[in-house]
This record gives structure tokens, C-alpha cells and sequence, in this order.
């Protein structure tokens, strides 16, 4: 049997502005431009703009779902606690494994990886160390107070869109070639040449724009930290998710139209450096660079804050064994945080930095696959069993919405299939992960009786053994 914990519990000191600064700062629209469109941009061209404007339709779809399912559930655990009430604990234990490794590994890739936009500045920087550096600096800065930290994370992010806006404003000053050019006659770079786009390249392109808007829905991890969080929460999700869209777009398309040599540009494997060396600048390019590696430990901080409230929720849950337990759902005196939770979730990505880089893709590259599939389930069978019927917040469209997102969810699982270097690799691991998940339920955890999803204010629930 199993005692819930009582006080303290995390303050609730933020509205939407706060968790849509976390959310915004997670998803690191900046660090997407610089390291994730660019696959866009080899796989289909100038069609890569077709391929994000589709993406966030789709994206719209899982904005949507998220909201619904935040209002009905906005507490700190987020993906698992939506699935564990509306489906089952099976899929609770499942989303709790794969968020708890993916988000980790995420977090050490995007760490280690922004050394690579401080060589001009530090030619002999070890990418490990520094990515390890970042994730300690980061948590040291998580411990603080919420409000702290998202007005923390904002500033970071006012100088990372400010970065955007820089770019954009090249482009468009530099304007070779009309928007409708691209939309209507969009080209791609074969072997030094350039030949329309195929529906297959620009199919796979939209298969990549998923991670490029992958992080809005961070905004539910701050739930039980937001007054009138039912209410608000969708609100931030759906205005995460619609900044992002323009903080990505915009400075691609301009990039696009004002190339001055498109061969060039599309056949780079970073098309954005190039074209800011050839129209602002060597300075100028190390400038952006700069701000694109404070974006990447902005984005680590912010994503350590979710994980930490994660953290926390698992204890508050009974997931481990009783003293770990006790411990995650300590909170500090003074900044009302999960402290333990956050020295863990900062701890673990600065260990797992020390994992070889590709093995790091490889691990955190379709998480995101699992982690949408499953939620569009929960919003079907939240609906269909009336256990979202209490959200302030319903989605309009429904169910055809959910459906088309869960339908589009397995397309990209096959596509990422054919990948035998990251997506086939990934999703064998998270397969594994998914199984080890629901082994230590059945195993560990269902033998206890009945598992308890505790909340805020005693928002307590017990679902059922299945």
C-alpha cells in the first residue's frame, strides 16, 4: 500500500506569458533553423517550404491534441500522467520510459552539439566537455524559482529571435527570386545541377519538419506552476506552437528568395552560414553563431526544467522505490523548485554527454514518433471513455483531427523505417525502451495494488490494473 505525499508542492506563480517563454525556449526556433531545417533544405530544395507549411498543419493537429489533453490533465508530469489517466497505466509506464530517456539523451546531443558554433572563437573546444559544462551550468540555474527562470530563458530567447529577425532581413534585403518561385516551382540540387522537387523528396522533408516544431507542448510540464492552469495551459500550447511556426518559416523563406547562388545554398550542408557569410559578412556570420549556441543552452535549461518536473511527478506517483521517492518530491524552502528532481535531470544529461554523438541521434531521433502516436490514442479514448470531458478546453475538429494526425504519425514511422542509419536504429531502441517500460509495471510496480496518479490539490486518481 502506498501513502500519497502530502505538502510541499510545487507554487503556482505563472500565467501564460511564463509558460509560453519555457515552451518557446524549448523548442529553440533558432537552434531548429540552424541545425534541423537544414535536412529539410538537402532532402527537397526550395520545396523544403512546402514541406514546413504542410509540417505545421499537421503540427496544428498535435498542437490541438496537446491542449485538449493538458487541460484535462495539466499536471507536472505531462505525456505520461495524459496517458496513464485516459488510457491506462500500461501506457503511462510506456510514455514514462520513453520521455525519461529521449528527453535526456535530447538534451546531451543539443548540449554537445553547440560546440560546433564556437570554433571560430575557441578552435580546440572538446564538444563533450563543454556540452557536459552547459548541462551543469543550466541546472545550477534550474534550482531557481520558476518565474526566475522563465523571465531567464526569455531574455536568451529575445537575443536568439533577434538572431532570426537578422537573418530574415538579409534575405528579403537580398531578394533574388520571388516567394511564388518557390512555392509553385520548387527545385532541388542533384549532382551540382538543379531539378524540380519530387513528391517524394518534398514527402520526406515534411517527415523532418515534425522535430523542427517538436517542443510546444513542453508548455504542460508547468501546469501545476500556472494560475487557472485548465484554463490557460491550451492557451500557451496553441501560441507556442503558432510562434514557432513564424520564428522558422519566415527566416527560411528569405534565406530561399535571397540566395545569391541557389545551387550552392541547396546543395550545403549549412546553407544558413554561407548565406549569411555571403551577404553579411564573416563577422556577421560569427555573431548569429554565437547567439545560436546561446539558443542550445537556453533550450538545455529550459528542457531540464521539464525534466525535472517529470522527475518529481514520478516520485509523487510511487514510481520507484520509497526513499528515491521521498526525495524527487523534495522542494526547495526558498524557490519552491524540485530540487533533487532537477540535480538528476541535470546530472543525467551531463553523464550521458559521454555518449559518442551519432549514438545520441540515434537514441533521441524518433522518440518523438512514439511520443505523438500515443497521444493521439489518449485524446480518442479520453473522448470516447468521458474522461476528458471535464477540460475546459475541447479541440474543434474532432475526430477527424486526431485520426489524421494518428494516420500521419505511422507514415513517418515508416519513413523513418527506411532510415537504416538514425530512424530504423531508433525505433528498434525505443521499441526496447517501450517493452522495458511495461515489463517494470507488470513486474515491479502492478504487484503493489493499484497505481496512483497524484496531483495538485489533491487531485488524486487511481487507475485501474490492466
Amino acid at each position: 500500500m502506498t501513502v500519497a505525499f502530502a505538502k510541499p508542492s510545487l507554487k503556482r506563480s505563472m500565467r501564460v506569458i511564463g509558460a509560453l517563454l519555457l515552451a518557446l525556449s524549448v523548442v529553440s526556433p533558432a537552434s531548429s533553423v540552424y541545425v534541423i531545417v537544414p535536412g529539410i533544405i538537402q532532402q527537397a530544395g526550395t520545396g523544403g517550404l512546402m514541406a514546413m507549411l504542410v509540417g505545421a498543419v499537421i503540427g496544428m493537429a498535435m498542437a490541438l491534441i496537446y491542449a485538449e489533453l493538458a487541460s484535462a490533465f495539466p499536471f507536472a508530469g505531462a505525456e505520461y500522467s495524459m496517458l496513464g489517466r485516459s488510457v491506462g497505466p500500461w501506457a503511462g509506464f510506456i510514455m514514462l520510459g520513453i520521455n525519461g530517456v529521449n528527453t535526456t539523451m535530447g538534451m546531451s546531443a543539443f548540449a554537445v552539439g553547440a560546440s560546433n558554433y564556437l570554433t571560430a572563437f575557441v578552435s580546440d573546444l572538446d564538444p563533450q566537455i563543454f556540452g557536459m559544462a552547459i548541462c551543469l551550468f543550466a541546472t545550477a540555474l534550474s534550482v531557481l524559482n520558476i518565474r526566475t527562470n522563465a523571465w531567464i530563458t526569455g531574455i536568451f530567447l529575445m537575443i536568439e529571435i533577434l538572431a532570426l529577425v537578422v537573418l530574415a532581413a538579409l534575405g528579403f534585403l537580398h531578394h533574388a527570386r520571388p516567394v511564388t518561385e518557390l512555392v509553385f516551382s520548387p527545385v532541388m540540387e542533384v549532382d551540382g545541377a538543379l531539378q524540380p522537387a519530387t513528391l517524394t523528396a518534398i514527402g520526406l522533408g515534411i517527415t523532418i519538419s515534425a522535430f523542427a516544431y517538436n517542443g510546444f507542448g513542453s508548455a504542460s510540464s508547468f501546469g501545476e506552476e500556472m494560475h487557472e492552469a485548465p484554463k490557460l495551459v491550451a492557451r500557451a500550447i496553441l501560441w507556442a506552437f503558432s510562434l514557432t511556426v513564424l520564428l522558422e518559416i519566415i527566416p527560411m523563406t528569405a534565406v530561399l528568395m535571397g540566395a545569391p547562388d541557389l545551387i550552392a545554398t541547396l546543395g550545403s550542408a549549412n546553407p544558413f552560414n554561407e548565406f549569411v557569410r555571403a551577404t553579411g559578412g564573416e563577422l556577421m556570420d560569427q555573431i548569429i553563431g554565437l547567439s545560436i549556441a546561446l539558443a542550445i543552452g537556453n533550450a538545455v535549461l529550459a528542457t531540464i526544467l521539464v525534466n525535472a518536473r517529470f522527475f518529481y511527478s514520478t516520485g509523487r506517483d510511487h514510481v520507484w522505490w520509497p526513499s528515491a521517492n521521498r526525495a524527487l518530491v523534495l522542494v526547495h524552502d526558498r524557490f519552491h523548485s524540485p530540487w533533487v528532481a532537477t540535480l538528476i535531470s541535470g546530472g543525467s544529461a551531463a553523464a550521458a554527454c559521454f555518449i559518442p554523438f551519432p549514438m545520441l541521434l540515434v537514441f533521441s531521433g524518433t522518440g518523438i514518433v512514439v511520443v505523438y502516436g500515443m497521444l493521439a490514442v489518449a485524446v480518442l479514448n479520453g473522448r470516447r471513455s468521458g474522461r476528458t470531458r471535464h477540460a475546459p478546453y475541447h479541440m474543434p475538429g474532432h475526430p477527424a483531427v486526431s485520426i489524421a494526425a494518428l494516420v500521419t504519425v505511422i507514415y513517418v514511422a515508416i519513413a523513418n523505417w527506411q532510415d537504416t542509419e538514425i530512424g530504423r536504429p531508433g525505433l528498434i531502441f525505443n521499441a526496447a525502451i517501450s517493452a522495458a517500460s511495461a515489463a517494470y509495471y507488470y513486474f515491479f510496480v502492478r504487484p503493489r495494488g493499484e497505481w496512483v496518479l497524484h496531483g495538485p490539490d489533491g487531485a488524486n486518481e487511481t487507475v485501474q490494473k490492466s
